[in-house]
């Protein structure tokens, strides 16, 4: 069994940061994609970023040049350094990660961009 756990969110004004972490821990061989996902209410869950074993990562056109996805494998854990904060960056963050053939999620930590 995998467990994800995320941690870092909170309530933060515009134009601040947040760092969001998420450790996975349990039956883990090797994991190879890690990623962030996001919900906002009443809208669909969105790819945020996706960060490979070796390094390379994408984002989201919408969070290019303000977020940083990063990991450390020794640690399982990845990381989601938000800069820039908007209101509209206002969602629950969900980690994923691939482990095999199989996706495995967090249960989520809110973040809320707001004065």
């Amino acid at each position: 069994q995998v467990q994800l756990v995320e941690s870092g969110g909170g309530l933060v004004q515009p134009g601040g940061s947040l760092r969001l972490s998420c450790a996975a821990s349990g039956s883990i061989s090797s994991i190879s994609e890690m990623a962030w996902d996001r919900q906002a209410p009443g809208k669909q869950r969105e790819l945020v970023a996706v960060i490979t074993r070796s390094g390379s990562s994408n984002y989201a056109d919408s969070v290019k040049g303000r977020f940083t996805i990063s990991r450390d494998n020794a640690k399982n854990t990845v990381y989601l350094q938000m800069n820039s904060l908007k209101p509209e960056d206002t969602a629950v963050y969900y980690c994923r990660a691939r482990i095999i053939l199989s996706w495995y999620w967090g249960q989520g930590t809110q973040v809320t961009v707001s004065s």
